[in-house]
Order: C-alpha cells, then structure tokens, then sequence
C-alpha cells in the first residue's frame, strides 16, 4: 500500500461566524453554533514512497519507532506508570528538550466506542489541530502550577504521539497536513463546549495546496509525532491539522482502527 491515493477529508465552512463543538446535548432554544463540515478530495501521500525525512518543526510531523513494555493499552495504570514514561524519553530524544512532561492521553477504537467499552473514543474525522494560540499556553497554567508563568518565557511546544494499539492499520488511518503548505489563516478558532467548562481547538478551511501524508500499514511499533502547538515564532512549524481519514483501498472486513494518542508539554532551555 505504497504511493499516493486520494481521499475524501472533512474541512470547516465559513457559515457559522464563532464555531463551538458541543460535547453536551445543549439547551432548547440556544443558538447552534456548530460548524458545518466539507468535504473535499484531497491527495494523500505516503511516508513510505516519500523522498524527504519529515521533521516536527519543517512539516510538523515525525514518524518514529517505539518497543514499548506495556502489554495492555487499556490498563490505565500501565498507560500512566510505564508508557508515559517511555513517550516523553521518546519525545525528548526527537527534540533535544530539557523537559517533558505526558499529561493526558485517548484511546480511539470505533467500535468500542459503540460498546462504551474501555473509555475508548471515535477517530475524530474532520480536520483541525488539538490547541490554539490562546490553549496552549493555558494548558501550561493549567497543570504547572506555580512554575507556569517561568516556564511560559521560554519556548515550548505540545506534541501529541499517536500510535496504533494493533497493527499494521488499514482502516481509518491517520492524516497530516505538511505545516509548509499552510497558512495562519487556514485555521478557525472553534470553542469546545462542555456543561462545566470551556476549551478551544482549531478548525481548518480548506486550500487545495495542502499537501497530506499518512503511513501505510502502520505498525504497533511506530510513532507519528505530531506538533499541535509551539510558542516559538521564528518559521518552524507551529501547528499540525490532522484527521482520520477512510482509505479507498481498505478492505472491506478490516478491523476497526485501535489506536492510543498521548499529549506532552514539551520545555526548552531557551
């Protein structure tokens, strides 16, 4: 499964002028903000057959490998005790940081989802980036407590690792947006609505210039890296727009994508 292929991915419209994502069934008579989704046909390449080493700070992304201990990806406490671990070594490995700190992670698998089994969730099928100009720095705040506001002076990023649970994935893989090919004003702040709270991500418009890649057959043992968000604002990457994607050379009876996606504050000296 090498090459390119093309793929239907879901962008956002510009109908709704302040866009929310409702996690919550909301009130009767509020307005809806929800944001309508557009599908565009999009070529897809892959990593594979690429001739270029991606980077987190030139496309964003970086693919690595990881032999990890852990047995069960379900089992929260080997998530937390041992694959946490092993994710920031291997996060601070890829960007010579001083400090990394797995804060949080998802396990996506559709129908376990269905079942409600596991806390697992759906593989999120439209594109947009997990943090936002304002989101970012307010995660540091958010978990580095006293030290937040001397770590916010120097640079820092949020890296999300994704991996498949099993492999090799032939159903709904992963797609990412080369971080060359866009533009700051391809992404549209979309609130996060929850009964108690309120977050932020982007969302993304489409241009036909962007220019995807996945990884074909993706093992257990591999890694995309996945920048979502870096303070830095000298010409690297700053944000990485990704999304599930149906690919149309899946067999039909391929088992549903299972996949963990872990989320580290990531801290440089300077």
């Amino acid at each position: 499964m090498n090459g390119e292929i093309e793929a239907l991915l879901s962008y956002v419209s510009d109908k709704v002028a302040d866009p929310a994502i409702y996690n919550y069934r909301p009130d009767p008579g509020a307005p809806d903000r929800s944001p309508e989704q557009i599908n565009y046909r999009m070529a897809m390449t892959d990593v594979r057959s690429y001739g270029e080493v991606l980077s987190l700070d030139r496309q964003g992304v970086q693919v690595a490998r990881l032999s990890s201990c852990v047995s069960d990806y379900y089992d929260d406490d080997q998530i937390r005790n041992n694959y946490y671990p092993e994710i920031e070594k291997l996060v601070m490995d890829a960007t010579g940081a001083r400090h990394v700190v797995a804060f949080d992670y998802n396990v996506r698998c559709q129908n376990y989802a269905e079942q409600k089994k596991y806390k697992a969730q759906r593989p999120v099928r439209f594109v947009h980036n997990d943090y936002t100009h304002h989101s970012g720095p307010q995660r540091v705040r958010d978990l580095m407590g006293d030290t937040a506001e001397a770590l916010l002076k120097k640079r820092f990023a949020v890296i999300n690792a994704w991996k498949p649970i099993v492999g090799p994935v032939r159903k709904s893989p992963l797609a990412v947006c080369d971080a060359t090919t866009m533009a700051e004003q391809d992404f549209v702040k979309t609130a996060l609505l929850y009964r108690d709270r309120q977050g932020e991500i982007y969302t993304v418009r489409h241009r036909q210039q962007h220019r995807w890649f996945y990884v074909s057959a993706m093992g257990a043992d591999e890694v995309m890296l996945l920048k979502c968000y870096d303070s830095a604002l000298d010409g690297r990457a700053r944000y990485t727009a990704h999304t599930a994607f149906e690919d149309p050379r899946s067999p039909a009876d391929a088992p549903d994508r299972e996949s963990i996606e872990v989320r580290t504050l990531v801290f440089f000296d300077r």
